[in-house]
């Protein structure tokens, strides 16, 4: 029997999965994962992942997928996808919380950084050319 989450709808193959996809979700940073963790699996971050699926279960949705063949995600429902799989997946979904005032602040330090280091190498990239073109440099002692 699959779970839908409780918190986003998105459909697990069973308890394990679903306990994985609430931790992971919350770990990533979506509010919502974490608050309703915090509410119903308190000590969530100290259970394996059977445990917590024992006790998450109880609060999500029962969906039965026994028609169905394979998911539009490109694994059957029955067969666990991997971490990777799941964390890409995760990952392409909308919603994902918007970037804290510092993450914002570091990423576009972080591009004029490298847009100076490019415009700097094509600066210095243009001397070179010209020497190897002329022979010569500005250097008099040459």
């Amino acid at each position: 029997m699959s779970y839908a989450c409780p918190v986003c709808d998105t459909e697990q193959a069973d308890a394990v999965h679903l306990a994985n996809h609430l931790a992971i979700t919350a770990s990533l940073g979506r509010q919502d994962h974490s608050e309703w963790l915090a509410e119903h699996a308190p000590e969530w971050s100290e259970c394996t992942p059977e445990e917590l699926g024992e006790i998450v279960s109880q609060y999500a949705p029962e969906i039965d997928t026994s028609g169905v063949e394979a998911s539009s995600h490109g694994h059957d429902h029955g067969r666990p996808e991997s971490l990777e799989e799941g964390l890409a997946r995760q990952s392409r979904q909308p919603g994902r919380g918007a970037m804290s005032a510092e993450a914002e602040s570091v990423l576009e330090e972080a591009r004029e950084l490298t847009q100076q280091m490019a415009s700097d190498d094509d600066d210095d990239g243009s001397a070179d050319e010209t020497t190897a073109a002329t022979g010569s440099t500005d250097d008099p002692r040459t």
